[in-house]
Parts: C-alpha cells; structure tokens; sequence
C-alpha cells in the first residue's frame, strides 16, 4: 500500500488497516468521501493495480490449485508462461528468453523443468543443426488445454459473481485503457526482477 508522508505519495508496504477507520474527510468541492478516498470518491491511486493484481493472482491461484487436482500438481505459474512462450511451433532457449525478459539461463532453467516433468522436449532445428528447439509435448498440450477450459471456467463465476454485464464491462474498459501491444505479452518478469 502507499502512506503518505510530507505531503507525498511514498510507495511502501504498510497495515491494510491504514487509513480505513471510516472516518470521512472534505474533498475539493466540500463534499463528504470516506477518509482516504481518490478526487473521484473512489479508491486511491496505488490501489487500482493492487487490485488488478489480487485479481490476476486469484485467477492464478485457483487455476493451479485445479491444476493440481488434475494430474498437474508441480506446475507453477512461471511453466505457463514458459510453454506460452515456446509456442507451436517450437523455440531455442535464447528466443524463450527474449519473449519472457529473462535470461538465456534463467529460460533454460525453467525449460529443464518443464522437461523434467514432461511438458516439453528438446530437439534438433531442421533448419540449423547448431540449434535445439524446444517443443511442447502432448503432456505440455493437454495442460494448455486444460488451462484454457479451467480459465472460461473462473471467467464464468466471474460473471455469476458480479454479472456477466460487469464482467464485460470490465474487459472493455481494460482493452479500451491497456495498450495493444502489452495485453498480451509474457514478460511480466522483467520488471519484477532486477535488470
């Protein structure tokens, strides 16, 4: 969460109960909002991609735990990513890498995993004999395509949840406000580790 400090947004980890005491404070044009809330009476800033995030967590969370109850138990969320990024027709290591931001290494580590349980093989490029592809396997196939069914699945409660209207909404005003070339990309880990 953010505290405020001097008058300044500073990121840091602080209580959840922080300024939730259900105090109201005035706001710009006098009006009453709960003590903490944006200009907009809404949440404050920082708390929007927290809550995207618990979302995408939630989602990942119950996709794994099914997962695992499926005859998947040492899946993780990084192997998802890691067959994403080897694709269908297969990709060197490097090209893993590169599609996940991470090391030539750091790829092949969770490649050695993902064919030390079977998801995917390694075999010669037709094109190059210099180069190893990585491919899924049938294993690797019927995980992705259990993830998909499993992933409709939680959308669906989703929607009992909150509505099928809201849930569409939703992910309209997330395609209106997420840049095309980023709703989909797998790099994610880029950013959360060190350059």
């Amino acid at each position: 969460m953010v505290d405020d400090t001097a008058k300044e947004n500073v990121n840091q980890v602080v209580d959840n109960g922080k300024g939730e005491s259900g105090e109201r404070e005035s706001g710009p044009d006098g009006a009453g909002r709960p003590a903490g809330a944006g200009p907009d009476g809404g949440g404050r800033g920082y708390e929007l991609p927290l809550l995207l995030f618990g979302g995408f967590r939630t989602l990942i969370d119950r996709l794994h735990a099914r997962l695992a109850t499926e005859g998947h138990p040492d899946l993780r969320p990084a192997h998802g990513f890691a067959m994403q990024a080897i694709g269908a027709r297969g990709a060197t290591a490097s090209e893993i890498g590169r599609r996940l931001g991470v090391s030539k290494q750091a790829a092949g580590k969770t490649v050695d995993r993902l064919l030390a349980l079977g998801y995917a093989e390694r075999a010669d490029d037709p094109t190059d004999a210099r180069r190893k592809l990585v491919h899924l396997t049938p294993r690797g196939y019927a995980a992705l395509a259990r993830s998909a069914a499993i992933f409709d699945e939680l959308r669906a409660e989703w929607a009992a949840a909150l509505g099928a209207d809201r849930v569409r909404d939703l992910e309209a005003a997330l395609r209106n406000v997420v840049p095309p070339e980023t709703a989909f990309r797998l790099d994610a880990t880029s950013w959360l580790g060190a350059p």
